[in-house]
């Protein structure tokens, strides 16, 4: 299983900006898939942004056009840049990786924004 920690959230108000970063304690490069996903108030974890060791990414219907995934597979990490935000982005971000079969994800950082 791959470790992974978080970073970068916090509380900023509509319309500002986030950058969220996740460390692998491995190379990335063994890892097929890193990603984010987010659960807020009352709701269930939902995908975010994944992206591949390709590169190639998904994103929800719901961010896209407003958040980037980025993977710097020299430094094992991977990131959310998070722009536009709007309230309804207010949940624990999760981070996660598939490497092989196996899932990893990290312990969350909060997000929450302000209308």
């Amino acid at each position: 299983q791959v470790q992974l920690v978080e970073s970068g959230g916090g509380l900023v108000q509509a319309g500002g900006s986030l950058r969220l970063s996740c460390a692998a304690s491995r190379s990335s490069f063994s890892i097929n898939v890193m990603g984010w996903y987010r659960q807020g108030p009352g709701k269930q974890r939902e995908l975010v942004a994944i992206i591949t060791s390709a590169g190639a990414t998904t994103y929800a219907d719901s961010v896209k056009g407003r958040f980037t995934i980025s993977r710097d597979n020299a430094k094992n990490t991977v990131y959310l840049q998070m722009n536009s935000l709007k309230p309804d982005d207010t949940a624990v971000y999760y981070c996660y990786a598939l490497s092989f079969t196996v899932n990893s994800w990290g312990q969350g950082t909060q997000v929450t924004v302000s209308s």
